[in-house]
């Protein structure tokens, strides 16, 4: 049986000619030849052979990023997708009450500190318990608040396993005012990275733009060259030194999808425990035993991309006002880097 990958989140303010990934097939390394119409309409929800057949005449039918014509035979190990020019979205919102830890909220906004692990918006295969899902239940009496939007009130995002702040708007007002800054990049955003190895410099800035890698649609990549990605600026200062890791601060310029991930790999320094990009392995360090077992250690108390949303500041919807807010690094984390702190210490010690 092909193998269902689920849609990527989609990125914030994405320019109308992109097209966007829907669905994702790779076929068997036993797959016999087959109209690719057939092969689709057994797995795509509620498509009718005419509708497949009229999304490959439009060219949004693609083998391996070609797009095909509905008679096409499908191969063995061939990558499938079905592309649109509009994100896909879910129809429903299901209010659902869990808990959400909220520095702040006035009548146009709303500041969530999320919690590692929880998904921003629903998406295929992830219907339920995203943060979303949260906000309308936690917004249901609020009357300006629309939870049929697809992506009610929702000015920005961060990754399921990073932690950290975002603001929410609680009016279609709010909303286009926050969006605003955030697509003319006046709003302020830090995080805070522990990543491997040492940095050579102090602090620096990494411009490169970000797009899908061309080996692994899973991934960002950085393209320093050409016109393929989006712009993208991250400026970064060194916070502490910890032997074969570094504690960094990150501050976004663009807010590119998994944007500080990929340059911070792009630059030789992926982040401590980033499955997607590397750095869940031992990157930096001795073959000792003992120093193997340490960092398996920091892996189990961590056991996500070592990435928080720190800090969050713009300008307010109705006061005009700047306002900002600081959240402090999550147990997890914290508990990660001061293993990492005693460690050094013990080898200075040494």
């Amino acid at each position: 049986m092909a193998e269902h990958i689920a849609q990527e989140e989609f990125d914030e303010l994405e320019e109308s000619n992109e097209l966007y990934e829907h669905y994702r097939f790779v076929t068997d390394a036993g797959q016999k030849p087959l109209r690719i119409d057939k092969f689709l309409v057994n797995r795509v929800e509620n498509a009718s052979r005419n509708k497949i057949q009229d999304a490959a005449a439009a060219g949004n039918i693609r083998v391996n990023d070609i797009p095909v014509k509905s008679n096409y035979k499908i191969k063995p190990n061939e990558v499938i997708t079905i592309v649109m020019s509009f994100p896909r979205r879910e129809l429903k919102i299901i209010a659902q009450d869990i808990p959400l830890e909220i520095p702040y909220e006035d009548d146009d906004l709303i500041i969530i500190n999320k919690k590692p692990g929880m998904v921003v918006h629903p998406g295929h295969g992830n219907y339920t318990n995203t943060m979303v899902n949260a906000l309308a239940w936690h917004l249901k009496d609020v009357e300006l608040f629309n939870s049929e939007d697809p992506r009610p009130g929702l000015v920005h995002r961060i990754d399921k396993d990073t932690s950290g702040l975002l603001v929410v708007a609680k009016t279609e007002q709010a909303k286009n005012f926050l969006a605003r800054q955030f697509f003319e990049k006046t709003s302020t955003r830090t995080y805070v990275a522990l990543v491997w190895g040492q940095l050579k410099e102090d602090e620096g800035t990494i411009t490169g733009n970000v797009g899908r890698s061309l080996q692994d649609r899973k991934q960002m990549a950085v393209f320093p060259e050409g016109d393929r990605g989006k712009h993208a600026v991250t400026h970064y200062k060194v916070l502490e030194r910890l032997g074969y890791v570094t504690l960094v601060e990150c501050r976004l310029e663009t807010g590119r999808t998994h944007q500080i991930r990929a340059h911070m790999k792009y630059l030789g320094h992926p982040l401590f425990n980033d499955e997607r990009y590397g750095g869940h392995n031992i990157l930096k360090g001795t073959t000792f035993t003992k120093y193997k077992q340490f960092v398996q250690n920091c892996f189990k108390i961590l056991p996500r991309q070592a990435l928080h949303a720190k800090t969050l500041g713009f300008v307010h919807p109705s006061t005009k006002e700047y306002i900002d807010f600081n959240t402090e690094i999550p147990d997890d984390m914290m508990e990660c880097i001061e293993k990492w702190r005693a460690y050094i210490a013990g080898r200075e010690n040494d």
